[in-house]
């Protein structure tokens, strides 16, 4: 029982995770934009990189808002790289801008030697060292955004899913990916400082796919992702606190187990062997419905 005050906070974070990446999870897998959080993640650390070369604390209000500047350059970045004809992928720009962020922020590491164990602290991560003051915070913060993207749920729906439809509507596909990104980023920003950048895409990606093995609605999908991302939190952290490991690891590698399991239970009782294409999914074999018209 003595334990059990040493894990509330980073157990309470860890739901706070799941609860707002669970949600973007769906739209990132829907976009086909799978490795944007570790993107962005990127250039929020080269923001805290140029923060600290300029004199500011790494843990200080300026560097967390420089941070976030950056972020939103990389979001307008992302936003104005889907090309109407897709010629050339949207991920290729992720890519691109995860290399040189990383390159730039390595460039800059250089010359703030004395600082890169707060960098390393901000990129791994360590969700054991979260207090009350800041999950408080956070949920404030995340609380904030899932209202956001709650009242403009089918905007953002439609643009995951069908941009072609939301255009014939008029819709403004670059302004709403410039604020779906820009909301993304002030998730990742904090989510990377808590958890790290291995826990976060994991909570991101890992529900989202999960959910996608047994349904193709948006609902069933996010109550299972958060059903999943609760129980691995609990199982990652009791593990690591049973087997005296990194907690972060430990639950990257729970999920990664946990939807192994998922995988074949689908794989063997769902699907008599064989897995089908999923209705709402991400593919290039030719157009799919749209998960706005069987939002509940």
């Amino acid at each position: 029982m003595e334990i059990l005050p040493f894990l509330l906070w980073p157990f309470i974070a860890s739901l706070i995770l799941t609860g707002i990446h669970a949600y973007l999870g769906v739209h990132v897998v829907e976009r086909g934009v799978i490795f944007v959080d570790l993107a962005l993640a990127q250039i929020a650390a080269l923001g805290a990189t140029i923060a600290i070369l300029v004199g500011m604390s790494p843990h200080g209000g300026g560097a967390y808002w420089l941070s976030l500047g950056f972020t939103f350059v990389g979001a307008g970045i992302f936003a104005f790289a889907r090309t109407r004809r897709g010629h050339i992928p949207q991920e290729a720009f992720i890519g691109i801008a995860y290399a040189v962020a990383s390159a730039t922020a390595i460039l800059a590491m250089s010359k703030a030697t004395g600082e890169t164990e707060h960098l390393k602290d901000m990129l791994v991560g360590n969700i054991l060292a979260v207090d009350r003051h800041e999950v408080i915070k956070t949920a404030i913060l995340y609380g904030a955004i899932g209202l956001f993207h709650y009242i403009f749920r089918r905007r953002f729906l439609l643009i995951s899913t069908d941009p072609a439809a939301a255009e014939a509507q008029g819709m403004s596909i670059r302004f709403w990916d410039f604020l779906f990104y820009a909301s993304f980023g002030f998730v990742v920003t904090s989510s990377v400082a808590i958890a790290g950048v291995l826990l976060v895409f994991c909570y991101l990606i890992v529900p989202s796919v999960g959910a996608m093995l047994f349904a193709d609605r948006v609902g069933r999908r996010l109550a299972i992702g958060w059903t999943m991302g609760t129980l691995v939190s609990a199982l990652g952290v009791y593990f690591s606190v049973l087997l005296d490991l990194p907690t972060g690891a430990t639950i990257v590698c729970t999920f990664g187990a946990v939807l192994v399991v998922m995988f074949f239970i689908h794989l063997f009782f769902f699907h008599g062997g064989k897995v089908h294409p999923l209705e709402g999914a991400v593919s290039s074999h030719g157009p799919k419905e749209s998960l706005v018209e069987r939002t509940p």
